[in-house]
């Protein structure tokens, strides 16, 4: 059975999408069939980001309402034959997406992937109450900023209350925090949160830290996951990620300012 993992943050503009492609991407490289699916019915941009969106002709929005099936509506990325990508209608209200839908889409996708990845749109509207749901795993990411870790707590708090899991009272969905667009030289100058002080506030485990770097940028445009840039400290920590997601272990690279920390965190130090 398929895990299906959500990717959330209470902010707009931390990376959610970015994460969703790398992360989908990078499980499929080491081996696991893996689908990728927008929730962000009205804006779509997950497409953009793995480089498809020409080849889009159906979307989730189709498959929900008869409109096309799954396999009609799925792409499979031309770089790694392992993942696959659902698109967000465009043009589409938020109310397309139904419980009821979103859980046969991904009760189907489940008998085919090893893993599922929903890229939930910002805030806490239908669409990302939606996307988190049916999670069993949650990646919670957030910028180094007080608003950012501050919304991060709040979806922190509805995993835990809003979710299938948490109304079923079954094992509550598994939580990671993912830190984006650190820079550790402005840390060190009191311009943002170091990670032990986003650790005190949201109390989740850390699963990795993406450094600023113009390659995500530069990725994005191109239309190609960042995880596949291999001379990219994003990408390389992006990878780092999801390997440790699957339990493998990995020093904590890019947070030169807080190595004791990072040490202490992972029983190293």
């Amino acid at each position: 059975m398929a895990r299906i993992i959500v990717v959330t943050s209470g902010k707009g503009g931390v990376g959610k999408t970015t994460t969703a492609a790398a992360f989908g991407t990078g499980l499929a490289l080491r081996g696991y069939k893996t689908a990728l699916i927008d929730f962000d019915v009205g804006l779509r941009n997950l497409d953009l980001i793995m480089g498809c969106e020409r080849r889009v002709v159906f979307d989730f929005v189709n498959v929900i309402q008869g409109e096309a099936s799954l396999k009609q509506a799925l792409i499979r990325d031309k770089r790694e034959p392992k993942l696959s990508i659902l698109a967000a209608s465009q043009t589409r209200d938020k109310d397309a997406l139904t419980q009821e839908g979103v859980g046969k889409v991904l009760e189907e996708l489940a008998e085919d992937f090893d893993y599922i990845v929903c890229d939930s749109p910002a805030g806490i509207e239908r669409g990302a109450m939606l996307a988190m749901y049916f999670a069993d795993e949650a990646l919670i990411v957030t910028n180094p900023e007080v608003s950012s870790v501050r919304d991060s707590d709040r979806v922190i708090g509805l995993l835990g209350s809003k979710t299938q899991r948490a109304r079923e009272g079954g094992e509550p969905v598994r939580e990671h925090l993912l830190v984006t667009r650190y820079v550790p030289k402005r840390v060190a100058r009191g311009e943002m949160l170091g990670l032990e002080d986003i650790a005190e506030i949201l109390a989740i485990p850390l699963l990795g830290v993406i450094p600023e770097s113009q390659s995500v940028l530069q990725a994005s445009n191109s239309g190609q996951p960042v995880i596949l840039d291999k001379d990219s400290d994003a990408g390389n920590a992006y990878g780092d990620a999801v390997d440790r997601f699957l339990g493998e272990e990995r020093p904590m690279r890019f947070v030169q300012d807080e190595r004791g920390f990072i040490g202490r965190l992972f029983g190293n130090g």
